[in-house]
């Protein structure tokens, strides 16, 4: 092991060493840095070891991932410090007349947003520099639940976190309505992801939640189909399965036919044909409890629809960097109209 690392460290230091911007530095850090790299393996394995290799598998291990890290920071801060030299002010090139367009995330949202509120639904928002309790403890996920690992959080200074999902706005939207409810809150989240064609550290994300007497998974099921059927203009084809969320019991992962491949298998959807498009499910009797709502008398649904993933589908955008990427040519080219 002490010699695969020695190798690793010498490959990082090259691909550093010839990366000349920072989505290559980027793809450098997902490699040898992300969740599935080959140095996160070795760190797994430490438990087979004795306790003397351990110390030294471990301390070799921890020395080169600052190492490679600190490296990545230098080589971005320098490829920053001689971009910024070469922008200059020209006033004597021509002013663009060129009409500008909604963002294709905007556009999904505000679409979404439209046929929700034809069912009903109110729209609220909420702050994205939550409190733990918003963020985690009143959607029943107590401070070590395992929950809590799936979502890289960013963490502040001030012991606040940036939201990891817009669901927080389900707890504040009950503490204030009570139940019966209908909301769906639009919003910008944040998570410390490794970068890929679909995975981003900041996206969009709509937390839809109906609170009733006698709700059923009927409902729910009801209330997606309309919403994809009203985005692509056609029925989608759309799949369940069981998926674990503490604030909603049963839990399900809400997967659509990959529109960019037709099924086939792409980066997209992992070669798997499927995207996941939200998770969903029946909201769990401890959640409503935490917010005064008797479990007894009401029951509800909750999904969390991925805005950016959706417009990813409806443009045929393959990768899911060029939403957040600033690059007009790029967002020009998805054709809307």
């Amino acid at each position: 092991m002490i010699e695969k690392l020695n190798i690793l460290r010498e490959k990082a230091q090259s691909e550093i060493n010839v990366s000349n911007d920072e989505q290559s530095l980027l793809k450098v850090k997902s490699t040898y840095l992300g969740k599935d790299s080959e140095i996160s393996s070795i760190m797994k394995q430490l438990k087979d070891l004795s306790i003397e290799e351990k110390k030294q598998v471990g301390q070799l291990s921890n020395e080169i991932k600052n190492e490679i890290s600190n490296l990545i920071k230098e080589k971005l801060s320098i490829i920053e410090a001689n971009s910024s030299k070469k922008i200059s002010f020209d006033h004597t090139m021509p002013v663009s007349d060129d009409t500008g367009t909604l963002h294709p995330i905007t556009i999904v949202a505000e679409e979404v947003v439209k046929i929700l509120k034809k069912m009903g639904f109110i729209i609220v928002t909420g702050p994205e520099m939550e409190s733990d309790y918003y963020n985690f403890e009143g959607l029943n996920i107590a401070e070590n639940h395992p929950a809590r690992d799936m979502q890289d959080t960013y963490w502040l200074e001030n012991g606040k976190l940036l939201r990891t999902h817009t669901s927080p706005c389900q707890v504040r939207a009950m503490e204030k309505y009570g139940a019966p409810l209908r909301i769906a809150a639009p919003g910008r989240c944040f998570r410390n992801e490794d970068l890929d064609a679909c995975h981003e550290n900041t996206f969009f994300q709509l937390e839809g939640m109906v609170i009733d007497k006698e709700v059923s998974i009927n409902n729910l099921i009801y209330v997606m189909k309309n919403i994809l059927k009203g985005i692509y203009n056609k029925d989608v084809e759309v799949r369940l399965r069981p998926g674990f969320f503490p604030f909603v019991e049963p839990g399900f992962e809400l997967d659509i036919k990959c529109p960019i491949c037709d099924g086939k298998g792409c980066p997209t959807c992992k070669n798997s044909g499927w995207s996941e498009l939200c998770p969903c499910g029946m909201v769990h009797p401890k959640v409503l409890e935490a917010s005064g709502i008797d479990p007894k008398v009401y029951s509800g649904f909750a999904f969390g629809i991925g805005l950016t993933r959706m417009a990813m589908f409806k443009y045929n955008i393959a990768d899911i960097r060029v939403l957040n990427s600033g690059n007009i040519n790029s967002l020009k080219q998805i054709g809307i109209e």
